[in-house]
């Protein structure tokens, strides 16, 4: 019985004597393994960068720069859905709401703040993206088909509006600025929403579209101290 209860003790300890003479081994695998893991993590993509964040201060300099220039392709998404919410519809029940057409009202405040002068707008074909472009700007916006038909097309057909110097604003919806990001190869993990704006600078060189990030509707006024929802085009605009 002792002899037995010996035998069975002593088969770890002559499993690690086993394995000694590759200690050295395994530590070098663990090690590589390691570093493995972590080079894949840091190579991986980067979301879409929240530019109201203050860690971004470069990015919004470098949004308020590329405006300037004209090489700036926007993407904002309609305001809230009336067939999503229990709030008063504006008009028709495939429109917006009420709410959503104040929110988008101030959001076009906050684009003419930017500048509009050297701008090209167009809107998706839907009541919900047309009430949209309608409510953040005066003058008449344009209608197209692909600002909702956009699998697989949306970074081109951007691509093939953009004007050299003068920059893009497109009213669009959530699966499109999804799209934008995979084009991009960018991850489609950040939730967008109503009346979100998706910033890429696109300046027409042979360098891919860079994405500079987005803003929601409510954090514009965190982007100059002092200043309540409005973002001006000047080129010290720093996040606090």
């Amino acid at each position: 019985m002792i002899s037995s209860f010996r035998l069975t003790g002593a088969k770890p300890a002559q499993l690690l004597s086993g394995l000694a003479p590759y200690k050295n081994v395994l530590v070098v695998i663990a090690a590589t393994l390691l570093t493995v893991a972590l080079t894949l993590k840091l190579l991986a993509p980067a979301s879409a960068p929240d530019l109201a964040q203050p860690g971004n201060a470069s990015r919004v300099l470098a949004l308020t720069e590329s405006w300037e220039s004209g090489d700036v392709i926007a993407l904002v998404r309609h305001a809230e859905r009336c067939d999503r919410s229990t709030a008063p519809c504006l008009g028709a029940a495939d429109g917006v709401t009420v709410r959503g057409e104040a929110t988008v009202r101030k959001l076009g405040m906050d684009f003419q703040q930017l500048g509009l002068n050297t701008v090209d707008i167009y809107s998706s074909l839907l009541t919900r993206a047309r009430q949209t472009a309608d409510a953040m700007f005066i003058r008449p916006v344009e209608a197209q088909d692909w600002l909702f038909n956009c699998r697989g097309t949306m970074l081109r057909d951007a691509l093939r509006h953009k004007v050299p110097g003068r920059n893009l604003v497109l009213v669009t919806h959530s699966e499109c600025m999804e799209q934008m990001e995979k084009d991009l190869q960018v991850p489609t993990d950040t939730a967008l929403g109503y009346g979100s704006a998706l910033f890429i600078k696109a300046d027409g060189s042979s360098v891919q579209p860079k994405m500079l990030g987005y803003i929601a509707p409510e954090d514009w006024r965190r982007l100059v101290p002092g200043m309540t929802g409005m973002v001006t085009p000047a080129r010290a605009v720093l996040p606090l």
